[in-house]
């Protein structure tokens, strides 16, 4: 069981949907902040994808969705990749699976 978690910066507006828990196929979805195109991406992780390709096991190597960055990193789940200012959870939570 996951929920989608929606999250805003309250300096500049900047929202992102984050995930928190583990999916149907035992997935879980990390929050990746991209310095290169200021964006937060979800990759998947691990899970049965991963017993079949081995790049799913764990967020190394991985590339930015959006830009095809390298330079993605675990986001902190506090700061904007648009302008680092803070993120806040607005408390909006949808189920997911």
């Amino acid at each position: 069981m996951a929920w989608k978690l929606k999250y805003r910066c309250k300096a500049c507006g900047y929202e992102a949907e984050v995930y928190d828990g583990r999916g149907l196929f035992r997935q879980q979805i990390t929050a990746m902040s991209c310095p290169d195109c200021k964006t937060i991406q979800n990759i998947v992780v691990g899970g049965i994808i991963a017993d079949v390709a081995p790049s799913y096991r764990s967020e190394v190597g991985r590339l930015c969705l959006q830009c095809g960055s390298d330079k993605i990193r675990i986001w902190d789940k506090n700061t904007c990749p648009k302008c680092q200012g803070e993120m806040e959870d607005t408390g909006e939570k949808e189920f997911w699976t």
